[in-house]
């Protein structure tokens, strides 16, 4: 029987008969054909299985990081002498020589016109130190002469208080507004040098309201201290000068101090 050779071959891919043993099935072989699998011309890539650096390449990164470390400690090193050379002031304590407790150097940080009303202001605080120290001598007196130990404990009261906070609350600020031209810092020494002055008038005065009024070596505590004890009265009396002439002081170093401040606006 003749076979026509040009006749196609019915092939049925699921047929299990036309599978002969040994052979391989041709779907496999038509997805590869399809997807390209398996061809001579096929894409490779390439997976590089040592991944380690060069030695070369890792000595030359380590160099390049030493160097970049040594440039920034040099710039380190250059800003500092930079601050140094700058001559910052620094807060370090130096007043008084025999027992530093603040800061305090007019002659080097206050501007040339303005070291004579900073000398001034300063007198002012070392005088309301000297007046409630005084002031606590006088009622010791005065406590020693039957006064009451009640007086002794308000009047050591306003010299602790008084001295550390009049520096705080309007000396220190007005060294300050002068040094850096602050117009914040002289408006708060206006505010607390204002309430400074009405204790200095308060305690000249010295009446027998809100204070104790022996505790305070005013006029009117003079005189009733000097009625019953003569030595008693003349420490009062001397207190009562001293409050006066801190008033006075104080009066004319706000005045400077305004002045000064209407100058530089």
């Amino acid at each position: 029987m003749n076979q026509n050779p040009f006749a196609e071959e019915e092939v049925n891919p699921f047929s299990k008969a036309d599978a002969a043993p040994g052979s391989k099935s041709r779907i496999p072989q038509a997805v590869a054909n399809t997807f390209g699998f398996g061809q001579k011309h096929d894409a490779t890539v390439d997976i590089p299985l040592d991944s380690t650096k060069d030695p070369k390449k890792k000595a030359t990164e380590l160099s390049n990081w030493e160097s970049d470390l040594q440039r920034r400690e040099q710039d380190i090193k250059r800003r500092e002498q930079a601050v140094a050379g700058a001559d910052i002031p620094t807060d370090d304590r130096n007043w008084p020589p025999f027992f530093p407790i603040i800061h305090h150097d007019i002659a080097n940080e206050i501007p040339v016109h303005a070291q004579k009303l900073q000398y001034l202001a300063f007198a002012s605080w070392l005088g309301l130190v000297l007046c409630l120290t005084f002031n606590v001598i006088a009622v010791i007196v005065c406590w020693i002469k039957g006064g009451g130990v009640k007086i002794f404990f308000l009047a050591t009261i306003y010299a602790l208080l008084g001295v550390p906070l009049s520096y705080v609350l309007w000396y220190r600020p007005l060294y300050r507004a002068v040094r850096t031209d602050s117009a914040l810092k002289f408006g708060w020494f206006f505010l607390f040098y204002l309430l400074h002055l009405g204790f200095c008038i308060f305690a000249s005065i010295a009446p027998p309201i809100v204070f104790e009024g022996k505790s305070l070596t005013g006029i009117l505590a003079a005189i009733d201290v000097f009625s019953d004890h003569a030595l008693a009265g003349i420490f009062y009396l001397v207190g009562f000068g001293l409050f006066c002439l801190e008033s006075l002081l104080s009066f004319w170093v706000l005045q400077k101090v305004y002045m000064y401040f209407r100058g530089n606006k």
